[in-house]
């Protein structure tokens, strides 16, 4: 893909040292954006194999609103790191998307033993709230979806990295904007690039629309680098970015989605067509 071979160069020729809280420097840049038009292809990067199952398991735990990895970990291990020895995620983004907590005001809430009002809590689902508005209003222009929550994000061991998304519906085609705090090119943005764009065509196909174009707004885009003595070196990106800079990209595959209710689908009911991308590349994520 080239918008993906563009963004990765655009931060390696740009970018600027930068000490992390990894203990990895990385190559920063700020406010990196690309846009991809989903009717040309399902976007998973060809120049290196992308392991799409694990993208599409990852998103569908997202859907399913669970807080904790104990049935993503059967599947993969990729959010082990965050999570306490429960298997309990304090940034869960299903949690955000379908039951983000929201304090119900009224003048009549009770008084806690400090003297201060409370509220009841209303769990509100946000895919579901999108769904619905998309099929009743289509010209609707607050179809957004957050996953930062403040109190959570002062907490987190890793509050949402990519923390809202808007869709929009134009000429019969559905859009969808992510908004990103932190993005590593290597291992996240791939990943994140497909779950997206899995998701915008579930939405679509749901609603009875064609795909349309994916933007993606990245306020710090970054590689991992070895520190300028040598140390960290495994943790360094560079040479597998620079390999795939070398790379011709290929045709981009398909994305085959069974037709049922948006809430049924399940693992099975997507198929990738036509995936001929170049050999995979081993990056070290930095935790």
């Amino acid at each position: 893909m080239k918008e993906y071979l563009d963004l990765v160069k655009l931060v390696m020729d740009q970018g600027t040292r930068k000490a992390s809280r990894t203990g990895v420097d990385t190559i920063s840049y700020f406010g990196a954006f690309y846009k991809v038009n989903l009717a040309d292809g399902f976007p998973l990067l060809t120049t290196k194999k992308v392991n799409y199952p694990a993208v599409l398991k990852e998103l569908l735990w997202y859907l399913s609103g669970e807080e904790h990895i104990r049935n993503l970990r059967k599947q993969t291990k990729i959010w082990d790191a965050w999570a306490d020895e429960n298997g309990e995620l304090e940034t869960a983004y299903g949690r955000y998307w379908r039951r983000f907590p929201h304090p119900v005001q009224k003048s009549h809430a009770p008084i806690s033993q400090t003297g201060q009002a409370t509220a009841p809590i209303q769990e509100i689902d946000q895919i579901a709230y999108v769904i619905n508005e998309i099929k009743r209003n289509p010209n609707s222009r607050r179809l957004v979806v957050s996953a930062w929550e403040p109190g959570n994000a002062e907490t987190s061991k890793l509050p949402p990295c990519h923390y809202s998304f808007v869709f929009q519906v134009l000429d019969g085609k559905l859009n969808c904007h992510l908004s990103q705090r932190s993005g590593d090119i290597a291992l996240g943005i791939p990943f994140n690039l497909a779950c997206y764009a899995t998701l915008t065509q579930m939405i679509a196909q749901e609603c009875g629309l064609a795909v349309g174009q994916f933007a993606h707004t990245i306020v710090d885009a970054h590689i991992y680098v070895a520190q300028s003595d040598g140390a960290m070196a495994e943790y360094d990106h560079l040479a597998g970015l620079r390999e795939q800079l070398t790379r011709s990209p290929r045709p981009l595959p398909r994305l085959e989605i069974a037709r049922k209710p948006f809430d049924q689908l399940t693992f099975d009911d997507f198929k990738i067509i036509g995936y001929d991308p170049h050999p995979a590349i081993q990056f070290k994520v930095a935790v």
